[in-house]
């Protein structure tokens, strides 16, 4: 899915060259930079911005093209990848590991991807990430056995660990005020993807069963040719970090556990708040078929509803929201009203009010998850921006792997109702912990963030 680096030999600051040699080609890049529409960013003196360039190209639109296409091959696949690996034998539990095994492999591979962005820039990792995705739905769609297909699912994975990266490039191209409303980009390109991306996946499953993934492969490699020909570079040489890039579990460990205190709050937010949406939107469409009979056709058309609203949200509210309320409030709000939508739900005795609670729970979900982000953001100077987002997305990924597998068993086992009454009280706990951060917790701190 997104996007690794080039071989390490075409980046400056090798080993071996003198000081005033980097200086001079550091010093040369950057003013090519001008001149290519980067200019100083406020209160950074070595950062340089990415600004539209002279023919008018906003980096903020190509980005949120080149993440928008990549989400909608995702979407072409997700709805039909369990009953796709029914063909080789998977079983119930089998193809739930098929969807697990990306996001386990995001966990692991995230950090790193995050890390090496920071050392040689986000062009490079997002690119590659686009063709390795490319790479590994092709060989979904022409595998043989299920040993290939999870092996195709696990290189999915990691080279689909780079939404982190995607965030930093945001981070890197706007300005603190709107980095809320340019992360509800990257959720509104999310939302979108997964409207059009079942639709166009079901349309290609009538020429054959493998062709969604080999069509979700030839736009994974055009997105990558189109972003590698438009999507210009945001981190300039001089902004980036000089450390080696340690991808190591301890590093990724200490990412999180050596962070500052309120970057650690907000990590924690973020898990809390994916853990409960992964466990309803993975046990939702067996719901719909107990509680309500729905058929596949009405569980598509929900699910793009959802996307629908919540890319309305993420795209538009939430810019509005964070002018009049700040980054923090805007986000208890968006967690407040997310957690009435889960316990609504369930307690709906009609599907036009259960319509109404997931519109809630899009727009809820569309106001807090986009300013957690850009909380998340402000923790870390410019050289740190891929490794804290990225670390981040890890922990998101692994709460996806554990919200599935918790969700499954309150709903098999206690009641149709308990992942969304659970989901709720998760949704409550994260809200708790925002509430009693202050608002300090959306500032950016004065020193640098604390070791990671």
């Amino acid at each position: 899915m997104l996007w690794p680096g080039r071989k390490m030999g075409i980046f400056h600051g090798f080993p071996g060259r003198t000081r005033n040699d980097t200086q001079d080609r550091l010093s040369s890049r950057s003013h090519s930079a001008a001149a290519r529409g980067f200019r100083p960013a406020a209160g950074h003196p070595r950062l340089a911005r990415t600004q539209p360039a002279a023919n008018g190209r906003s980096p903020l639109a190509v980005v949120f093209v080149t993440v928008f296409l990549d989400l909608v091959g995702f979407g072409i696949v997700i709805p039909l990848l369990p009953v796709y690996g029914e063909r080789f034998g998977a079983g119930p539990v089998a193809a739930a590991w098929l969807l697990a095994i990306y996001s386990l492999m995001q966990f692991f591979f995230s950090p790193g991807w995050g890390r090496l962005s920071d050392r040689v820039g986000r062009r490079p990792v997002l690119l590659i990430g686009l063709f390795g995705s490319a790479l590994s739905y092709l060989a979904f769609g022409l595998g043989t056995s299920l040993a290939v297909l999870f092996l195709a699912r696990a290189a999915g994975g990691m080279m689909g660990a780079t939404i982190g990266v995607a965030q930093a490039y945001i981070a890197d191209v706007t300005p603190p005020q709107d980095r809320a409303k340019g992360m509800g980009m990257i959720g509104a390109a999310f939302g979108l993807g997964f409207i059009f991306g079942p639709a166009i996946g079901g349309l290609l499953s009538r020429f054959g069963p493998e062709w969604p993934f080999l069509g979700a492969a030839a736009l994974s490699a055009a997105n990558g040719i189109v972003a590698y020909f438009r999507l210009p570079e945001s981190l300039p040489p001089a902004a980036r970090a000089a450390q080696p890039a340690r991808a190591g579990l301890r590093a990724r460990l200490a990412t999180v556990v050596g962070a500052s205190p309120r970057l650690r709050r907000l990590y924690a937010i973020g898990f809390l708040t994916t853990l409960a949406l992964s466990a309803v939107e993975a046990t939702m469409a067996m719901w719909a078929v107990r509680r309500w009979m729905m058929t596949q056709e009405g569980i598509g058309y929900g699910f793009a509803a959802i996307g629908l609203v919540a890319a309305i949200a993420q795209g538009f509210l939430v810019a509005k929201l964070v002018k009049r309320m700040g980054e923090r409030r805007s986000a208890m709000l968006g967690l407040a009203l997310l957690a009435i939508a889960l316990a609504a739900v369930p307690l709906a005795p009609t599907l036009p009010l259960v319509g109404a609670a997931l519109a809630l729970w899009a727009v809820g979900q569309g106001a807090a998850t986009p300013a957690v982000t850009a909380m998340i953001s402000h923790q870390a100077g410019p050289a740190e921006q891929g490794r804290i987002l990225a670390a981040s997305q890890s922990l998101s990924a692994l709460a996806r792997v554990l919200g599935p597998w918790w969700g499954g068993i309150a709903l098999a086992h206690v009641s149709l109702a308990a992942p969304y009454v659970a989901a709720a009280l998760l949704i409550v706990a994260a809200l708790t912990v925002l509430a009693l951060a202050g608002s300090s917790i959306s500032s950016t701190p004065s020193a640098p963030m604390g070791a990671a």
